[in-house]
């Protein structure tokens, strides 16, 4: 742990407590992550008599399906499914296989919120067949793609198609190919070693009740995993970059992007791929909230400062969550704000240097530059329009990354000596002088060139 200033971390404390008193909470414990590490956590309340520390399991509830989804997406990156194949081609037979993988991933597929019969959260949970039986009537509530509609359900049909693919359960494959590359040790489907018990606070006396934790079988990918302050750091940091072998940032950074908006008249929260967004006084944050009987998580990353903070309570009502993240992400940037990395210079390819500088879209400039990584940037010189990011994907071709031009491929057109003469950017010519004639602009330039009227 990189620790913070006294000053800083009694003011986190201070809302962490706060937050424990007001929301009537057990316990509670919280963390900030910064630079892919916890900088700061903290327990307030007593699980078994004692305080909670950065090692006491907690059930995540919904951000589980964060992890499947990054599962998912792998599969996809890998070439085994698309995000617009509808679910009958993965799992055929459903009344619901005209959702796709995407909409499912993004809770516009349409499906009911909830499994037919007893409440899941509450009760023992059967296989995917017995599920997929419910489902056969009345499971669709929604056209496919009209709407945003969170679906516990979707997500327990992605974890069958994770199961169809690998050949094993979802958890499984979760764990070999999400938890254990990420050292997310701690993260099971269970409680073991020390764990909060989930407890129910009566709204008019302080008492509790036990909560139930059964297994939820075919629904577990909806929300069944435990984990700590150390586990749920590690992913914090995975949602906001730091992927490691599992992903490349890029697909990461698609999960992120938003998909669907959930209160479209204002926008201030909204769903990417397994990841809920929020924005909050200029920040836009990602991660996902976690609710079950007698527990509450969430866990956000500030795409601007990469700050980002997790927080567990033992409640099934009360705490705050998610304010209570958001606040904690703003007081460590407030109290200490992050320094932009010193500029080095780096190594490039310097065969590429010829592609950059001036280039000009009809007579509007732009400035091409090499990026880290191997990328291109494409941006207006007057800092308005539209600006991308480019990676290779073969010889003289390049993939863009987001933008207006994200999914577009940039080509180069080069003269018989191997000069850049043009870019070929979804049907746009660039030149390196406005209107260049030599270049194969569409429509053709003026023979009598520029002019005074």
């Amino acid at each position: 742990m990189t620790g913070m200033l006294p000053s800083t971390e009694f003011a986190l404390l201070r809302r962490l407590s706060l937050e424990q008193v007001n929301g009537r909470a057990p316990s509670m414990t919280a963390a900030i992550v910064r630079d892919g590490e916890v900088a700061w956590w903290a327990g307030r309340g007593t699980v078994n008599g004692t305080a909670p520390d950065d090692d006491t399991q907690y059930r995540l509830g919904s951000i589980t399906k964060s992890i499947v989804a990054a599962v998912v997406l792998r599969l996809r990156d890998e070439g085994r499914l698309d995000l617009n194949d509808p679910l009958d081609k993965h799992v055929p037979g459903t009344s619901f296989g005209s959702s796709t993988i995407g909409q499912l991933l993004s809770h516009t597929g349409g499906l009911t919120s909830e499994s037919p019969g007893s409440w899941w959260e509450r009760s023992e949970g059967g296989d995917w067949a017995s599920l997929a039986a419910s489902l056969a009537r009345d499971a669709l509530k929604n056209r496919p793609g009209s709407r945003f509609h969170y679906s516990n359900v979707g997500f327990g049909v992605l974890g069958e198609v994770i199961a169809r693919h690998r050949g094993t359960d979802w958890l499984t494959a979760a764990t070999r190919e999400v938890l254990e590359p990420l050292g997310m040790t701690r993260t099971t489907p269970h409680p073991r070693g020390r764990h909060a018990r989930g407890w129910a606070v009566h709204p008019f006396a302080d008492l509790l009740l036990p909560e139930p934790s059964p297994d939820a079988g075919a629904m577990a990918p909806a929300g069944q995993l435990w984990s700590t302050v150390r586990d749920l750091g590690r992913w914090t940091a995975f949602v906001g970059g730091d992927t490691g072998e599992v992903l490349n940032p890029d697909t990461v950074a698609e999960m992120r992007t938003v998909a669907t908006v959930d209160d479209g008249d204002t926008w201030t929260s909204g769903y990417g791929l397994g990841l809920q967004l929020f924005r909050h006084q200029g920040r836009r944050l990602a991660g996902h909230t976690g609710s079950m009987p007698g527990f509450l998580a969430c866990t956000v990353v500030d795409e601007g400062t990469g700050t980002g903070a997790l927080t567990f309570a033992n409640a099934t009502s009360g705490p705050a969550i998610l304010g209570l993240a958001i606040d904690l992400i703003s007081i460590a940037d407030e109290h200490e704000p992050n320094l932009p990395e010193e500029w080095r210079p780096s190594e490039v390819d310097r065969s590429l240097l010829p592609l950059t500088g001036l280039w000009h879209w009809g007579p509007t400039p732009y400035h091409l530059r090499l990026i880290p990584g191997g990328m291109l940037s494409l941006t207006p010189v007057s800092g308005a329009g539209r600006a991308s990011r480019f990676r290779p994907v073969g010889e003289d071709e390049w993939l863009g990354l987001d933008g207006y031009y994200s999914g577009e491929t940039l080509r180069v057109g080069r003269d018989t000596d191997g000069t850049p003469r043009h870019l070929d950017l979804a049907t746009f010519i660039f030149t390196r002088t406005p209107y260049d004639p030599a270049a194969p602009v569409p429509g053709g330039v003026d023979p009598e060139g520029w002019r005074t009227a």
